[in-house]
């Protein structure tokens, strides 16, 4: 890729020097938006399947079969958000002059490029299903090196923005149309995927290195410290679970996520049955 990148400089050069050639040379170098984001198939089933669960929800209520519609829609759900948030960055890489990551797939919204399907996808998952945590569960290789600090700041900014959108977006649905007495296992699903939104994105924007709060802070860092934080940067997620599993910052943690999600007006008490009732195998 390396060598198609110095080649395209090298047209680009040749051509602004003759005047009669940029239009060639810039489908050849910057490449087109509607060329390069092709929403997988993959993706599109995913988002299907958030729908069935819907669905199902919807039709079901708090019975077995629309709790099952919860689970699914939760989960598809959240799946969904990942390969947004991920696309959010890569996209953001890709207009500063990123190609690669056009290469790598990551503008298909493919959940499969964002590394390791297992530990990027299962394991955030089985968080969820367990305990409603939301550990954020892809990741991009970007080639940031070369562009000023304050794209590199929008670059890792773009995730959870997308986060933040999201959660905005299913707590005005439920706001504006809700009922906890009409269709309410599908309103308080929606519920509970929106906490989980808001969970990603203030995870997202702590300082610590690995998460993308840090990606924004780093460009303004030295380079010793710099240097330093990369030793650190592997076991970022180890010392936020380490953390998180200490009760008086557990409990700390997620009264600050409800009293954000309860900004909108709605009360936590959605989330909380939402969570509650996601979990088909448990008895409420």
């Amino acid at each position: 890729m390396t060598c198609i990148q110095r080649t395209s400089r090298v047209i680009l050069e040749v051509c602004n020097a003759s005047g009669s050639l940029g239009r060639m040379t810039f489908a050849v170098g910057g490449g087109r938006v509607r060329g390069a984001i092709r929403p997988s198939p993959v993706f599109l089933g995913i988002v299907a399947l958030a729908v069935a669960g819907g669905v199902l929800a919807w039709t079901n209520g708090f019975e077995p079969l629309g709790r099952v519609g919860m689970f699914v829609l939760v989960i598809a759900g959240w799946i969904v958000s990942v390969c947004l948030h991920e696309f959010g960055h890569a996209y953001t890489a890709w207009k500063a002059g990123d190609r690669d990551v056009e290469m790598r797939g990551y503008l298909t919204l493919n959940p499969l490029k964002y590394t390791h399907p297992l530990l990027s996808i299962g394991m955030p998952l089985l968080f969820i299903a367990i305990g409603g945590l939301a550990l954020p569960g892809g990741a991009v290789y970007l080639r940031t090196g070369g562009m000023d600090a304050a794209t590199r700041r929008r670059i890792s900014l773009a995730g959870p923005f997308v986060n933040a959108a999201c959660a905005v977006a299913l707590l005005a649905a439920v706001r504006a149309f809700g009922s906890l007495n009409h269709h309410g296992a599908f309103w308080t699903g929606l519920a509970f995927l929106a906490f989980l939104q808001i969970t990603a994105t203030i995870l997202n924007l702590l300082p610590i290195p690995g998460f993308d709060g840090y990606g924004a802070l780093e460009p303004s860092l030295s380079p010793s410290t710099r240097h330093t934080m990369q030793q650190i940067e592997p076991y970022g997620w180890l010392i936020f679970m380490a953390l998180i599993f200490i009760p008086t910052l557990n409990h700390a943690f997620f009264d600050l996520i409800d009293q954000v999600f309860e900004l909108s007006g709605i009360s936590a008490v959605w989330s909380d049955i939402g969570n509650a009732f996601m979990r088909f195998w448990e008895r409420v």
